[in-house]
Order: structure tokens, then C-alpha cells, then sequence
């Protein structure tokens, strides 16, 4: 576009220069020619205006997930050159119901997110996520509330096959922790499973490489900073462990990659899978010695969306070397291994209802089953409260989004 911009200026200085040439050698019949030239000129002004005004505003906003990110995430890709702003936000009201005990009805402003991109050029370009919790910040815990930056990388376009990205990276596991913006996924709030098995929001800093190397078959494959081992709990696995790019240790790295498979025989339908393998000792001592703590995190994925009917399955199962020393250390049982597991059923029912409607309503269900302790080291006991069912029998919960 820039080039066709750069081709009309040079078109309308060369009709400026005609109609200069034929106003000082005019005669009576040559001002017809001059009004011609100047309406000529005027057309192309107004021509190049709006191409240059399309290039930073474009006329119709189309959300649509690029690279793996997000709709509103993925904004800076649609972008001829320069500045790129989206956002979301997120609250909810919480009413406790049978036996609250301590509990009380609350309202939140669970999180407020802005990103914001910039494209230098056709090839390179920037992208990053802030995000506010809770409406406010307090003395840096998740429950007062932070200001984090969720990711911060650049792009480096070479050829469609491979591309570099560096810094701040989301791992490519599951389907959270890429596309966590609230209208594309289902409830309030994320599967437990992509919380507390894969501990989404993951991100390191890191760098890699990301392609298509079929139109079907696309890849995501990058070094990152390792987990830190003293972080991790019985309760939420290694969750605790993410470095975040928050002065994280960096004495040891681990490989993360990803394939996903979108057959055009059937479209709608993914399946795909990503590993995780890397050591989180971060040169610590742990009763007494030094271990390698090695983690291991390998999921599978498939998606269908058919019309208006939407089906999610994630399976994830990790292993945590050396659990027993750490949980020595740490005063709990880290799971040698643990899992989890999820599907998803919904359906758009308002094209039912309305069939013009841009809106977008679900029922769905979902039901999960996860263990952070689903083998305990030897020599330590497994806790049953670790594995857990949600819920017992399947409920039918309903969210809506606007789509644009």
C-alpha cells in the first residue's frame, strides 16, 4: 500500500506541474484543459487521503487470531505500518449461595489489558501485553492486585516457513495460555486444568522460531528461561515456579514446541500437541544437595467448531525428577507425576433465535479431573484432596460475547 501511495503522490505532482505550465501559457481555449488538470489533480488527492487514512484506521475491524494469539492480540498483524492499541477487559460479580461461611457476595474488576504493537517494517515488528488486576495494585500479591507484563517480543518475518521471535514469550501449550481473552473461551473463568497442570499464564523469556510448513501443519518451537523448583507446591504443582521475566534465575533453560494439525477436508477441526522438557534446580541447594529437578509437561489437544456447535479435549501429564529431595526441602509432597483432563461441549443458540444477530450466546459443559500428586516420591504420602473432579456431575453454565 505504501508503494501505491508513493506511485499517486508522484502522479499528482506531475499533473501539478501540467496544470502550473498550461495556467501561465493559457489562452482562451486552453482553460478548459487547466480545469481539467485540476480536477484531475483534486481526484487523486482525495484517492491518496483515503488510502493513507485506510492504512491507520481501516474502514472495517476484523478480529481474528493470528501466529496463535488472540483476536485482540493478534491486531498488530492486520496493521499497514506503525502503532497498533487493542485491550479488553474482564469483571465479574461472585453471590455465594447454601453455606457461605466466611465468604461474601463480591464484585470484581478481575483484569484490565492493553496491548500494544508496533510495525517498523513489513518484517519486523513488536507486540506486547500489559495487564492490570483487581483494579488496583497492592504490596505485589495477585489477591491486591498487579500490573504485569504478560508478553513482550519481536517478531522477525523471514519466510513462511520459519520466522524468529525473541523476548518475552507465552509458551505454546494448551489453548489458554495463548488465547485468554475472555469472549473465546467458555465461563468465567479458565479450566482448572490450564491453571494448576498447565500453569497458564506461562511465559518466559525466550527465543525461537514459528511457521507454517504445510498450509494444514503449523509449528511453534522456542529455548526458554527453566522453572524455579522452590517454588513448587503440592497444591498447584509447578505453577509457582514460572519466572515470568520478573528477575527470574536463568542457570538453566528448558525446550518448549508445539504442532497443530487443521486438515482442510474438515474445517474447523484441530488436533495438535506441545511438550515441554527442562531443568528447574537453577543451581540451588535442596536438602543439602544440588538436583537437576528436570520437568517434564506433554499435552494433547482437538478442537472442532461445526456451525454453532463448539467441542474442546486437552489431556496434559507432567514429571517432576528428583521430587522426593524437593519435597524434603520444602516441607510438602511435590508430585513425582501428575495430570489432568478436560473436555467442552457448547452451542450458539441465538442464529436459532435471530438469524441477522452479531451476538453470540452458549450454554456449554465442562468437566475436569486433575491430580498435582497423582504419584507421590518414595517414602512421602499422596494426598486425595490432590485430585480432584469439577464438577461431580456436569452443570450447564451460559456466557455471551459480541462478535465483530
Amino acid at each position: 500500500m505504501w508503494k501505491i501511495i508513493q506511485t499517486q503522490q508522484q502522479e499528482i505532482e506531475a499533473l501539478k506541474a501540467q496544470a502550473t505550465k498550461a495556467a501561465a501559457t493559457q489562452t482562451g481555449a486552453g482553460n478548459g484543459d487547466v480545469r481539467t488538470l485540476e480536477r484531475k489533480t483534486d481526484v487523486l488527492s482525495a484517492e491518496l487521503e483515503k488510502l493513507r487514512t485506510n492504512l491507520v484506521i481501516p474502514e472495517e475491524t476484523k478480529y481474528k487470531s493470528s501466529y496463535g494469539l488472540g483476536p485482540a492480540a493478534s491486531k498488530i498483524y492486520s496493521v499497514g505500518k506503525g502503532l497498533s492499541i487493542g485491550g479488553y477487559g474482564e469483571g465479574n460479580y461472585q453471590a455465594i449461595v447454601g453455606d457461605k461461611g466466611t465468604q461474601k457476595d463480591n464484585v470484581d474488576l478481575e483484569r484490565l489489558v492493553l496491548y500494544a504493537g508496533y510495525k517498523f517494517t513489513d518484517n519486523i515488528l513488536f507486540n506486547s501485553e500489559i495487564e492490570f488486576e483487581h483494579g488496583t495494585t497492592g504490596s505485589g500479591s495477585a489477591q491486591e492486585g498487579e500490573v504485569s507484563v504478560e508478553f513482550a517480543a519481536l517478531d522477525f518475518f523471514i519466510d513462511p516457513v520459519a520466522n524468529v521471535r525473541a523476548g518475552l514469550v507465552l509458551l505454546p501449550i494448551g489453548f489458554i495460555n495463548l488465547i485468554h481473552e475472555p469472549p473465546f473461551f467458555f465461563g468465567n473463568n479458565r479450566p482448572e486444568v490450564e491453571r494448576n497442570i498447565i500453569p497458564s499464564t506461562f511465559r518466559e523469556y525466550g527465543i525461537g522460531l514459528f511457521g507454517q510448513l504445510t498450509p494444514e501443519l503449523t509449528y511453534t518451537a522456542y529455548v526458554v528461561g527453566g522453572l524455579d523448583a522452590k517454588r513448587f507446591t503440592s497444591d498447584s504443582g509447578i505453577r509457582g515456579g514460572r519466572g515470568g521475566g520478573s528477575q527470574a534465575l536463568a542457570e538453566d533453560f528448558a525446550f518448549v514446541g508445539r504442532l497443530d494439525y487443521s486438515p482442510l477436508a474438515i474445517p474447523g477441526l484441530t488436533v495438535g500437541g506441545s511438550a515441554y522438557v527442562g531443568k528447574s534446580g537453577q543451581n540451588q541447594t535442596f536438602a543439602r544437595q544440588q538436583v537437576d529437578a528436570l520437568v517434564q509437561l506433554y499435552e494433547g489437544h482437538v478442537q472442532w467448531k461445526y456451525r454453532g456447535l463448539e467441542f474442546r479435549a486437552l489431556g496434559a501429564k507432567g514429571h517432576i525428577d528428583d521430587a522426593g529431595v524437593l519435597s524434603a526441602d520444602l516441607g510438602q509432597t511435590i508430585g513425582a507425576e501428575n495430570f489432568g483432563w478436560y473436555t467442552e461441549l457448547g452451542y450458539d443458540i441465538l442464529p436459532l433465535l435471530f438469524s441477522d444477530t452479531t451476538q453470540y450466546l452458549a450454554p456449554f459443559v465442562r468437566y475436569e479431573n486433575y491430580d498435582t500428586v497423582s504419584r507421590a516420591p518414595a517414602g512421602f504420602a499422596d494426598d486425595p484432596r490432590r485430585d480432584r473432579h469439577i464438577p461431580n456431575r456436569p452443570a450447564i453454565q451460559t456466557h455471551s460475547q459480541c462478535r465483530r
